[in-house]
């Protein structure tokens, strides 16, 4: 039963995101949608929309298991958001820590630092909140809200989160194709090294956060805020990207460590 639900949670997950996401680049493709502000706009919906997928995918697995009063319950966990002060300030640290370093480092070697995205460091916050509620947190409703803990349960930490961060690397394939996305500026490999980083990472927050699913939001969305106060991204196509390689590296290392430090602790 459980596996059963488990695959139903992917099926939708991937149906609701993909179906919206190669609509969009078919539409690119085609000329329909171009490099016009209108167009621009309609694209970011398009994105923002599509990464609700796994929030759709846990809704449609927890009403099978449990009918429709079961979302309600599902949703009301969320809303626990005293996660405790070493699950709010270690994600801070780390996930600031790797993207800062990521965007000094290059500097030392000659490359010249990437400018702030943000219009100021004072709407850190803001963006922060907007991250999690549109830019990546939602999707903690499904990957570390609904799937992770069923997949910890059978397979364990190690596996478990090298397979939801392989899974949740090949979920953005689309994105590779519609023009003016990141991902088009990313090798995919060193994109599955975040995702998998990411994953160890955002399972060992949640511990810290004694379970509470809110944590997961809160910390997708820190990662997310992260980039344009320390763009790793050079935005000119085919330039090199020494701050992407050593992020994700970073972030690769720093997960394998946290993981370390779990297992330790947990004996």
């Amino acid at each position: 039963m459980k596996r059963t639900l488990l695959t139903r949670y992917f099926i939708v997950t991937f149906c609701w995101s993909w179906a919206i996401w190669i609509a969009a680049a078919l539409l690119c493709k085609a000329g329909v949608l171009g490099d016009q502000a209108t167009d621009k706009v309609i694209k970011t919906t398009v994105l923002v929309v599509g990464a609700f997928g796994p929030l759709v995918g846990a809704f449609a697995a927890v009403r099978a298991e449990k009918n429709k009063g079961g979302v309600g319950l599902y949703l009301k966990r969320f809303l626990s958001f005293n996660i405790g002060f070493k699950a709010f300030i270690f994600p801070l640290l780390i996930l600031g820590g790797t993207t800062l370093l990521a965007w000094f480092l290059p500097s030392l070697f000659g490359y010249q630092k990437i400018s702030m995205l943000l219009p100021s460091a004072w709407v850190f916050v803001p963006y922060l909140i907007a991250m999690m509620l549109f830019g990546g947190g939602q999707e903690e409703f499904g990957w570390r809200g609904y799937a992770l803990p069923k997949l910890e349960e059978n397979l364990g930490y190690w596996k478990s989160n090298i397979l939801l961060g392989t899974i949740w690397a090949v979920w953005h394939l689309p994105l590779w194709f519609i023009p003016g996305t990141s991902q088009q500026l990313m090798h995919f490999v060193g994109f599955m090294m975040l995702t998998i980083g990411y994953s160890f990472l955002f399972s060992w927050f949640r511990k810290l956060a004694g379970e509470k699913p809110f944590s997961g939001i809160y910390v997708h969305g820190l990662a997310n805020a992260f980039i344009p106060l320390f763009p790793i991204l050079n935005m000119q196509p085919g330039a090199p990207q020494p701050a992407f390689w050593i992020w994700v590296s970073l972030t690769l290392f720093s997960g394998i460590v946290a993981g370390l430090a779990f297992r330790r602790k947990a004996g």
